[in-house]
C-alpha cells in the first residue's frame, strides 16, 4: 500500500468562482504511479468547496443561482460581527458543500462519468490563491 501527497496551486477571480481542475487531479494520479485506490481531493480554508459538475456554461450560471436562494448574499450572518469582512454566506456556502471529495482510481485513472468534472468553487468575495491538497492511497 502506497501513499502519495501533493497540491494544486491555483488562482482565483473571487466569488463564485468555478475552475475544472479534472486534469490536475488526473496528472497527480499518474505521478502517484498508484495504480488502484482513492484520491482525496482537499481545500485547506472555510469558503471553498470541492464537487463534481458538468463544467457546461448553463450550470455554470446555475449552480451561482441556486447557491444566492440558499445561503443568499444580502443577508443579515452573525459572522459579519467577528471579522467585518461581509462573507458569512461564502462560510455557509462552503460548509453545505464540504472541503473535500473522494475518487475511485482504476488502472491509474481517475474514474469519473463522462460529463462529470472535478471543480473547486471559490465562495470567498475577493480573489484568492489556493492550494488544493490531494493524497492518494492505494497500490
Amino acid at each position: 500500500m502506497g501513499v502519495f501527497y501533493d497540491e494544486i496551486s491555483i488562482q482565483t477571480n473571487g466569488e463564485v468562482d468555478i475552475i475544472d481542475i479534472t486534469s490536475d487531479v488526473q496528472s497527480l494520479v499518474s505521478k502517484s504511479k498508484i495504480k488502484d485506490g482513492i484520491v482525496c481531493v482537499f481545500v485547506p480554508g472555510s469558503t471553498g468547496t470541492i464537487t463534481t459538475i458538468e463544467y457546461e456554461p448553463g450550470l455554470m450560471s446555475d449552480l451561482p443561482r441556486a447557491l444566492e436562494k440558499i445561503a443568499p448574499k444580502g443577508i443579515y450572518y452573525n459572522h459579519h460581527e467577528t471579522w467585518h469582512d461581509d462573507n458569512g454566506h461564502s462560510h455557509v456556502r462552503a460548509s453545505l458543500m464540504g472541503p473535500s471529495a473522494t475518487f475511485p482510481i482504476k488502472k491509474g485513472k481517475l474514474v469519473h462519468g463522462t460529463w462529470q468534472q472535478v471543480v473547486f468553487v471559490e465562495f470567498d468575495t475577493r480573489p484568492r490563491d489556493r492550494n488544493i491538497v490531494v493524497q492518494i492511497v492505494g497500490e
